[in-house]
């Protein structure tokens, strides 16, 4: 269930991801933190974890507050 609404959630991350050429896949959930692998633009940007921690992990965690935190795998 909490996969499920993981994967909804990343969906709707994705477009800003492509939009700068870039990509986001879910790789699963260990514990309580999510795993994704950053891809195109987004994969060695100097910026990705700025993308990773204040963009992605804060919108996953804002709508399911259990997360407690996005790993780049």
């Amino acid at each position: 269930m909490l996969e499920e609404k993981v994967k909804k959630i990343i969906e709707e991350i994705r477009p800003y991801l492509k939009r700068d050429g870039g990509d986001i896949e879910f790789k699963g959930i260990e514990g309580k933190k999510v795993k994704v692998s950053l891809k195109g633009a987004c994969q060695g940007c100097p910026g990705a974890t700025m993308t990773l921690k204040m963009g992605v992990e804060k919108y996953i965690r804002e709508k399911l507050p259990e997360i407690e935190g996005v790993i780049n795998v």
